[in-house]
């Protein structure tokens, strides 16, 4: 893996970059910091032909992964693609989000304080979630999952680096909610055709990114951009 464009740490030209380069390479800015990390084909598509993207990575696309989570505090994804993917507990709390208050099967029996879960004051599981999880690691935002609130609510917690897999609905609503400060995306060298998600499904938004970190292995490229806010 070499580095094509590093505005934040000055190593363009390195190659054959180690895990411990990447850490350094893939640094939060701040704290907070709310980044997402997403995986797509040069066609634009989020997934492969099984409908899942781990039908698209690579390994340069996992050595990234692994360093991002490496460096969160916290996974943040919702809980149709946890449920999707087949998400197990991680080595941090993962923070799954849903409208209904469903937790997929897969996390249900995790340990006490392995998953949260954000989810609304009408959720029509809310309280086998409670049952499961503990109390104290349900969050109620109101009647709708208020993105910045649970920015705020895992602060306090001590989660402040908080890394988000998706999918493409919540990664619209973390820009909607203006919470999100970067994306990192690879994009793989393959050609998909058909009908795809995007990595981002909602409503329209022009949100300017500047691009501050560009790797490549192989023909994949992996990008940091910031989220660009006047002032």
């Amino acid at each position: 893996m070499r580095i094509l464009i590093d505005e934040l740490g000055g190593r363009v030209g390195e190659t054959d970059l180690d895990a411990d380069d990447l850490v350094e390479v893939y640094r939060p800015l701040r704290s907070p910091w709310w980044r997402i990390n997403m995986v797509s084909t040069v066609d634009g598509s989020a997934t492969g032909a099984s409908g899942r993207s781990g039908s698209i990575n690579n390994g340069a696309d996992k050595a990234v992964f692994e360093t991002l989570r490496a460096l969160a505090d916290a996974i943040l994804v919702g809980a149709g693609t946890a449920r999707d993917e087949g998400y197990g507990p991680a080595e941090v709390p993962i923070v799954l989000v849903s409208r209904r208050g469903h937790v997929p099967e897969t996390l249900r029996d995790a340990p006490r304080g392995a998953v949260l879960l954000a989810t609304t004051a009408g959720a029509e599981g809310l309280a086998e979630s409670r049952a499961a999880l503990g109390e104290e690691n349900v969050i109620v935002t109101g009647d709708e999952v208020d993105l910045a609130a649970l920015r705020g609510v895992l602060a306090e917690r001590g989660l402040s680096s908080v890394l988000s897999e998706g999918g493409p609905s919540l990664f619209a609503d973390l820009v909607a909610a203006d919470v999100l400060d970067e994306v990192c995306l690879t994009v793989v060298p393959q050609l998909v055709g058909g009908e795809h998600p995007r990595i981002a499904t909602g409503p329209d938004t022009a949100t300017p990114l500047r691009l501050t970190t560009l790797l490549e292995q192989d023909g994949t490229l992996l990008g940091r951009w910031s989220v660009e806010r006047p002032g």
